[in-house]
């Protein structure tokens, strides 16, 4: 992995105000991921690749990363950015709604990362757990979405997204399934183990 080229696309998506994992969220996850040492991710929203290029570092020999877009432009940059920082035979983009993509897929994974629209966590939440098996890890980044999720928030604009994180939040907590533990790194960090 070349590290110079994976700083120069984060400071790149920095300056184009791209929304990127944060410092403090990427150490919980890559403390995890070290820990885990997945074979196979899937990452629900790969903007340009900078999430998915960090954790190709901690994949077994012969791991793979899916990683779900659908804004054209950000896929494009994404395997550019995947190819100058050398880990395109790691990760493989499906470009498309990941509401539409994550059914037709039929793998299992060890470690699942949802990072894409808020509104449709609980979907997303569905399709990792049918994509699971014992001992996967979900993460869904931003679950307490700058404070909302856990105030009486309550206006128009994001009323759907903060009702969809509180619903997300609940049914992790309450599922028998599911071990979880919601940090209040980055803005919200919720991690689900499969029992």
């Amino acid at each position: 992995m070349n590290k110079q080229e994976l700083e120069k696309v984060k400071q790149k998506a920095l300056e184009d105000h791209i929304p990127i994992i944060m410092d403090d969220t990427l150490e919980v996850v890559a403390s995890l991921l070290k820990e885990v040492q997945p074979k196979r991710i899937l990452e629900i929203g790969t903007a340009v690749g900078y999430s998915a290029i960090c954790f190709s570092e901690y994949l077994q020999k012969d791991g793979r990363i899916d990683t779900i877009e659908r804004d054209e432009e950000r896929v494009k940059q994404a395997k550019e950015n995947i190819k100058k920082v050398e880990v395109e035979e790691k990760i493989q983009i499906y470009q498309g709604d990941a509401v539409e993509v994550l059914p037709s897929l039929q793998e299992s994974y060890d470690i699942i990362f949802i990072d894409a629209a808020k509104g449709k966590y609980p979907f997303f939440l569905a399709q990792a757990i049918r994509m699971s098996h014992k001992g996967t890890i979900i993460i869904a980044d931003n679950v307490l979405y700058k404070g909302y999720v856990m105030s009486d928030y309550n206006k128009h604009k994001q009323r759907t997204a903060v009702r969809n994180l509180r619903e997300y939040i609940a049914e992790i907590m309450n599922n028998e399934k599911l071990e979880t533990q919601v940090l209040e790194v980055g803005d919200g960090l919720a991690i689900s183990k499969v029992v």
